[in-house]
């Protein structure tokens, strides 16, 4: 199989889906490797390191789409690559599908076989590990008064006290942050809405951090008194009211900060998305940090983790086919998210209300021994594409 690695196109992205140490593995297991050059110089990793392990490397990501049966990077699949997909061909992204209706369209218009790779990792992401420690140094950075933030130092100094963070979601981001912020000292406050989480975090931590369930009158009890909000709940995207509103972020000193890690729309009512160019902006009074890839700003780092991650996927497709695959490895399975023209996914069908099939009835493997794998969201859709067969 022709397996393409293509350098990603999104503002402020610096990240490699396949380092050259995947890239010599996926060569010795008998595929060959297309990358396109400049894939890896933003996380470290020149040209001729992947040539040195047997890739060809491609002048334009036309070149990669037009070779390559299996196609990768990191981020979402641009406007600019819509017209390049074609059928049968297999896609492995960041899709995000539920929130990028127009990208879904072009990907089922296609025909291509697409996996979202956001959903596939059974052990969490590691881009969600990068988010959350990196965040929680965006969020100290982004208090300095240079900054607009308040100007206080996370563990204080002699005679003047530390910051209070609040650390919204304990799930890896959210710990990850307070692994960061624990560590340099700050008060931490970790909020969720599951009970054991939270006792996790308790012994994680050695009973050093707080610890409360997460709802909308102990955040708002809260925030007053809080330095750094950081955002890392998955939040629902048809929720119908917002986690934190305006009139909470108004009760906010001024000069606090807000990190939206999650970068979900409809957690936070003063949200809008930023980037790494252009990274804060004001409002309230309250400095708000809300780029969606920060993960892109330690690439080489999350780079060589993420590759590592994902290399099974690629190889388990390669060797075996999609279809065994998807049986072996149920979070690959749920991670399908169109098959040549039907869309996989049902968090997508859920919020966008387009009909789906589920994976193992398009690829005919429903009557095996599938591999389990927890549902992605609590989103659900009984609205079925009905197959002749199915």
């Amino acid at each position: 199989m022709k397996f393409g690695v293509l350098k990603d196109i999104k503002v402020g992205e610096y990240r490699v889906i396949a380092t050259p140490a995947e890239v010599s593995t996926i060569i010795r297991d008998g595929h060959s490797v297309y990358v396109q050059r400049g894939a890896g110089a933003g996380s470290g990793f020149c040209d001729d390191a992947y040539a040195s392990e047997g890739a060809i490397l491609a002048d334009t990501m036309e070149e990669i789409y037009g070779n390559c049966d299996f196609v990768a990077k990191v981020k979402e699949i641009e406007p600019s690559e819509y017209s390049l997909l074609r059928k049968d061909q297999i896609i492995f992204t960041c899709i995000h599908p539920a929130a990028h209706p127009e990208e879904v369209q072009a990907l089922l218009d296609s025909k291509c076989i697409a996996f979202t790779a956001e959903d596939c990792h059974r052990y969490g992401s590691p881009n969600c590990e990068a988010a959350g420690k990196q965040g929680a140094l965006m969020g100290l950075e982004s208090l300095l008064a240079i900054h607009g933030g308040k100007g206080k130092f996370v563990n204080g100094l002699g005679g003047a006290p530390g910051i209070k963070a609040l650390v919204l979601g304990g799930g890896i981001v959210g710990k990850a942050a307070a692994s960061i912020l624990h560590s340099l000292g700050a008060w931490v406050t970790v909020m969720d809405i599951n009970i054991g989480t939270l006792r996790e975090i308790g012994r994680q931590f050695n009973e050093e951090v707080n610890t409360q369930i997460s709802n909308r009158y102990n955040i708002k009890k809260l925030l007053p008194e809080i330095d750094v909000v950081y955002n890392c709940v998955k939040w629902p995207k048809n929720a119908t009211e917002f986690l934190i509103d305006r009139e909470m972020v108004r009760s906010m000193e001024p000069g606090s900060v807000i990190v939206d890690i999650s970068n979900d729309v409809g957690a936070i009512e003063t949200f809008h998305e930023t980037t790494h160019a252009d990274p804060r902006y004001i409002e309230e009074g309250v400095v708000h940090y809300c780029v969606s890839n920060i993960p892109g700003a330690i690439s080489q780092s999350t780079s060589i983790a993420y590759a590592a991650s994902v290399l099974p996927h690629f190889r388990s497709i390669m060797n075996n086919g999609i279809a065994v695959a998807c049986t072996r490895d149920g979070f690959l399975r749920r991670s399908l998210t169109a098959y040549r023209g039907y869309l996989t996914h049902e968090e997508t069908s859920g919020i966008q209300n387009r009909p789906w099939i589920r994976p193992e009835d398009i690829l005919d493997i429903a009557d095996q021994t599938l591999d389990p794998a927890p549902p992605a969201t609590r989103t659900k859709s009984n609205h079925f594409i009905k197959l002749s067969g199915f």
